[in-house]
């Protein structure tokens, strides 16, 4: 055995799926590069975070330069880059969104967000939907249905699940056969309101389920669903950790909806691939919480390195205009993948926006397949990630970079089909 496999078997605690079984010695910009010298597409930008590419070059300026002058601090110090950077975001949302706190992951900023509501509501139900993902914390992990909550006793009571709004796999329709989510949604707050006590506090959502299968609420669905929460006094989070920052085409997913939520957590995207993450709300929700004596004081609030990279990233979005041109290459993109779906009785379904798609296997038992493929897929050169979950096919999450080229989308295609004609037949 390789001595870098050796170590890492009898080193490393086991996180989840099993490793990549390549050694990866750097990457630049769509690639990544193994030890053997094998230059792999990466079709998820790292952890769906890296939507400047790998080693952007005005990134590493700026970690270079800021890394320099002044990296850390004592959590209660300022800098100007984190006031910068909580301005600048605030500039980029609707109003009431104006006060932002800068953390370093999506679950801490999820964690942040749900102490928030519950202390400012006063109450502590909180709503996610049945395949979500909002990360790995206490608070987060409740909230988190698609893995994860076997094994580890009980969670916080309070934490309550809602149907998917799923399109392809409707649970609810109407008499023509299409999707009603209408009434699904109807029902799943009639299931919330006969199993709350009364103390709703926040219903927490992605604006595209991507652990969940790439699954996007139709059209009418967000705002209705923040109807539901202000009949009952419950604050909305949105969770914009993979489609915030210019993913889904525009610069926040939930402005297709024309909804505003109460709470808006970032994170991968923000920090390009460093960890950063924020919270942003209201200056009356705020207010309000600090009122109260709101603590969340972690050892990397308002770290000035990130914050520096985090401005970067604005910089880049804005002066490349990178809403619109992963409008455009999410077009090209769709229809790359809608044209293997036409090819390959085995793919039975295409979605998503912009630089976030989906294509999910027609059958339930696609997750073997989906692995299949996804192992094909690398031998071939294109890194890929497959979502496997009960009652669905293999779903594969498609997140280029934004600063991918139309020939590496198309080359990513070409070996995605490739794949699926070797593998399925």
């Amino acid at each position: 055995m390789d001595p870098f496999w050796r170590d890492a078997e009898r080193h490393l605690i086991r996180y989840g799926g099993g490793w990549t079984p390549e050694i990866i010695e750097r990457a630049e910009g769509s690639f990544v590069h193994t030890a053997t010298g094998r230059r792999v597409l990466d079709f998820t930008s790292g952890q769906m975070s890296a939507i400047l590419g790998h080693s952007h070059p005005e990134i590493v300026a700026t970690v270079r330069r800021q890394v320099g002058t002044l990296d850390h601090l004592f959590s209660g110090m300022l800098s100007r880059p984190v006031v910068d950077l909580a301005r600048r975001l605030a500039e980029s949302l609707p109003a009431p969104l104006s006060k932002a706190m800068l953390l370093t992951t999506g679950a801490e900023s999820n964690e942040a967000a749900i102490r928030m509501a519950k202390l400012v509501t006063g109450r502590h139900e909180v709503v996610a939907f049945a395949r979500s993902w909002h990360g790995m914390t206490q608070a987060a992990a409740a909230a988190t249905y698609s893995a994860g909550h076997q094994g580890y006793g009980p969670n916080a009571p309070g934490n309550l699940a809602i149907p998917v709004p799923n399109p392809y796999r409707p649970d609810f329709t109407a008499p023509d056969g299409t999707f009603d989510w209408r009434r699904q949604l109807d029902h799943g707050f009639a299931m919330v309101d006969a199993q709350s006590t009364g103390s709703l506090a926040a219903c927490i959502v992605e604006p595209i389920l991507s652990s969940g299968g790439v699954i996007e609420p139709p059209p009418g669905y967000l705002a209705a669903l923040a109807g539901k929460c202000r009949e009952r006094g419950m604050l909305l989070i949105v969770d914009e950790a993979q489609t915030g920052l210019c993913r889904t085409g525009t610069w926040y997913a939930f402005e297709r909806d024309g909804i505003v939520p109460d709470i808006l957590t970032l994170s991968k995207t923000l920090g390009a691939g460093l960890p950063l993450a924020a919270v942003v709300t209201s200056e009356e929700i705020e207010r309000r919480a600090h009122e109260r004596g709101y603590l969340f004081y972690t050892t990397h609030v308002s770290d000035p390195l990130v914050a520096a990279v985090g401005n970067t990233v604005l910089d880049v979005l804005e002066r490349d205009k990178l809403d619109a041109r992963a409008r455009e290459l999410g077009d090209h993109l769709r229809a790359g993948l809608l044209s293997i779906k036409d090819r390959h009785p085995a793919v039975g379904d295409v979605r998503g926006r912009g630089l976030m798609q989906g294509l999910e296997l027609s059958t339930v038992d696609g997750d073997a397949l989906g692995g299949r493929i996804t192992r094909r897929c690398l031998e071939l050169g294109l890194h890929l990630n497959v979502v496997q979950l009960p009652g669905m096919g293999g779903t594969f999450r498609i997140a280029p970079p934004l600063t991918a080229t139309p020939q590496e989308l198309t080359l990513g295609l070409e070996i995605l089909d490739q794949a699926i004609g070797d593998t399925a037949g």
